[in-house]
């Protein structure tokens, strides 16, 4: 302990004997440390606000449309149309384990929705309740999605999108409990989106649509085809296997080809998790390669301020060496040094990194780049690089100093 306090004091005394040098040193460690940080946090910042953008619509979903089929079949003819029902997505849960959830979709255009005199005709969604966590769609406190019972009893509840609420009750009036009228049958209003952002939709934006329960739907409208249907899995490398299994199984039971793609339209959007996950990979890896190269050039600059504090202090490590300082004494010692040049470098980038990242927070730029993030993988990857870096750096001159003969020192 005694040995490692006068190590310390005398790295510190070095420090200030060499103020100048020591100064342009910790600039470009300060400088790689700080860059290395802020290009690993823009690129999770990027990739996470390119997840949200995407999941607006859900994760690990895929929302399928039935087609007609377009290849002869056991005696069936092409262009024969499929016609899915509610049943269908309980079978496909049975069959297909990789499938987390599946809801049927029930769709209406042209049936106005109005309260009082205000009228709009968006989209009549019919849905189950396990519809709303896979889509993402959240009620707003005080309020609740469909659930169970009103799927049972064929409540006349209807869920709305945060815009499509704003328009018929405005901004500032609450919804959930009042009534509002689809085409002349009055529904109680049991919910409103929290609002989301959403990049990509089908059918039309959550925010404008209107959810009642499924049976509601059929009872309302009449007993009809899905219009199409939502799956999720968790794993979005599986997605092209579990497309694979629902043209299979659905084709056993509507006796089409089970590679007669027309007969389902799918769109799968973990294609999209896929993409993001691999762009997201490549792009911080080469961020990475341009912080370390940035990084690795202070700790070259490092190296040879010790090459040279090495060169200047011969005669100093030889006195040491016939006074009975070991070799690895003398090493640890300009070890020691290095690292604690490193550090001060690492300690103060990190606090100017933290806070252009806290400035960068407060720009508007959410919805495009994203903010940086400074999570634990990436101070985790900087504190790697810093002590590899570090080490090298530290290492080759202090085995140099180590290695002098006592003789030669002396006469230096």
């Amino acid at each position: 302990m005694d040995r490692m306090l006068e190590n310390i004091r005398e790295v510190l005394h070095i420090i200030r004997q060499y103020r100048s040098r020591t100064a342009m040193t910790l600039f470009g460690l300060v400088w790689g440390t700080m860059t290395v940080i802020l290009l690993l946090a823009f690129g999770v910042g990027v990739q996470r606000a390119m997840s949200r953008n995407m999941h607006g619509l859900g994760e690990g979903i895929a929302i399928c449309w039935p087609g007609r089929t377009s290849i002869p079949f056991e005696g069936y003819g092409r262009d024969r149309w499929i016609r899915l029902k509610a049943e269908d997505m309980v079978l496909l849960k049975q069959e297909i384990w990789q499938i987390n959830a599946c809801s049927p979709e029930y769709s209406r255009w042209n049936t106005p929705v109005r309260v009082k005199d205000k009228i709009n005709s968006p989209n009549i969604t019919g849905i189950v309740p396990e519809y709303g966590p896979m889509r993402h769609v959240w009620p707003q406190p005080g309020g609740r999605f469909i659930n169970e019972k009103d799927l049972a009893m064929k409540r006349r509840v209807v869920f709305l999108g945060n815009d499509l609420k704003d328009f018929l009750f405005g901004k500032d009036d609450p919804a959930v409990g009042r009534y509002v009228f689809i085409g002349e049958t009055p529904f109680l209003v049991i919910g409103v989106l929290i609002p989301k952002t959403q990049n990509s939709s089908y059918n039309q934006r959550d925010k404008d649509r209107a959810f009642i329960p499924a049976t509601t739907f059929t009872s309302l409208f009449g007993d009809q085809p899905v219009s199409n249907f939502v799956y999720q899995i968790s794993d979005p490398r599986i997605g092209k296997q579990v497309q694979t299994r629902v043209y299979s199984v659905l084709a056993r039971k509507y006796r089409f080809d089970p590679d007669d793609r027309e007969t389902l339209h799918v769109w799968d959007t973990t294609e999209m998790d896929r993409f993001i996950f691999y762009f997201s990979l490549g792009m911080n890896i080469f961020l990475g390669i341009i912080g370390c190269i940035t990084l690795v050039v202070g700790g070259i600059g490092l190296a040879n301020i010790m090459y040279v504090g090495v060169q200047e202090r011969t005669r100093e490590i030889g006195i040491k060496r016939s006074i009975g300082a070991k070799r690895r004494h003398i090493l640890g010692q300009f070890i020691l040094e290095a690292f604690f040049i490193i550090g001060m470098g690492a300690v103060i980038g990190f606090a100017l990194a933290l806070v252009i990242i806290r400035l960068l927070s407060l720009l508007p730029i959410e919805d495009t780049v994203g903010h940086p993030v400074l999570n634990l993988p990436v101070a985790l990857i900087t504190v790697a690089i810093l002590s590899l870096i570090g080490f090298l750096a530290g290492f080759f001159p202090a085995r140099k100093a180590s290695r002098l003969e006592v003789v030669e020192c002396l006469r230096y």
